[in-house]
């Protein structure tokens, strides 16, 4: 098959890319780096380059794909995420549509079945109405947790405040996931028939916010390590600190609610999938731990 897949080498679309090459597919990688070029053809697929905000950049990448896997990138420094996310999602809409592209694997959120309050994921919700008004297109919706890579992002405050914390207290489950489950799921559902609009839950495991401290303590050698609750002030100063526009720490921590609720996990929980052989300890003693001492 002919796939054109979005998000260039990412830490989902890598992966991807690399699988689907390797079963025999014909690969065209979106990326807006022209400095990906060679790494993208190193592992056997085509390199498309040009931005997400370019809907005719992005039809000429789609126009003659057997499937096209979607994908919003994030964005740190936005002035309005919610709707930079919703102009992403109406570019690969338009582009599908003009291209006459009929099947998308799209990659969305755990929580998009909730249309506010969410932050972010409130903009995934979005995107996901815009793609699925498509007439004559069947969608895949991925809906996966959130990556046990998002951790990484708390490798300075453990460093310089010897804390991980967030906005919500130590007792809240999380759903958590490692990308390369995203990619094998991405990849079974591009490859496997399309039969009909369908969405999958992905998640590798179950921790509340306390054992995922413990966790990364052991693994890096501070078991004392404590998880620390913010005020939601304290979280948007903290995330504009570190590089964030004010925009993007406001719905970031907006989610930090929807997790203390509970509501992102609702409809999770009502179609629950089997939890992937990726376990967050092993995430940590072999990565987190890797990328903690390197920094």
């Amino acid at each position: 098959m002919k796939i054109t897949v979005t998000g260039s080498l990412g830490n989902i679309s890598g992966p991807l890319a690399t699988l689907l090459v390797n079963a025999g597919h014909d690969v065209t990688v979106v990326t807006s780096s022209a400095g990906k070029k060679a790494d993208i053809e190193a592992i056997g697929a085509k390199a498309a380059v040009g931005s997400a905000e370019d809907a005719d950049f992005l039809t000429q990448a789609f126009t003659g794909a057997d499937v096209v896997y979607t994908m919003v990138p994030q964005q740190g420094n936005s002035d309005d995420y919610k709707a930079f996310i919703r102009k992403i999602a109406a570019n690969l809409a338009a582009a599908v549509k003009n291209s006459g592209v009929t099947k998308v694997v799209n990659l969305s959120s755990i929580g998009a079945d909730v249309p506010s309050g969410t932050g972010p994921i409130a903009g995934m919700h979005d995107a996901e109405e815009i793609l699925g008004k498509l007439d004559g297109v069947t969608i895949k919706t991925l809906r996966p947790a959130s990556f046990y890579y998002n951790f990484y992002a708390n490798i300075g405050m453990i460093k310089h405040g010897g804390i991980i914390g967030a906005n919500y207290p130590a007792d809240t489950p999380l759903v958590l996931v490692h990308p390369k489950d995203i990619s094998d799921a991405a990849f079974e559902e591009i490859t496997a028939p399309f039969t009909g609009n369908t969405i999958r839950y992905i998640a590798s495991d179950e921790k509340t916010a306390a054992e995922v401290t413990t966790i990364i303590g052991a693994a890096i050698g501070k078991p004392e390590l404590p998880w620390i609750e913010f005020t939601d002030e304290q979280s948007i100063g903290g995330m504009q600190q570190a590089g964030l526009s004010e925009d993007v720490a406001k719905n970031l921590t907006e989610m930090g609610n929807a997790a203390k609720s509970g509501i992102i996990f609702t409809d999770y929980y009502k179609h629950k999938p089997a939890l992937s052989k990726r376990k967050f300890e092993d995430f940590a003693k072999e990565e987190f731990a890797a990328a903690y001492n390197a920094s």
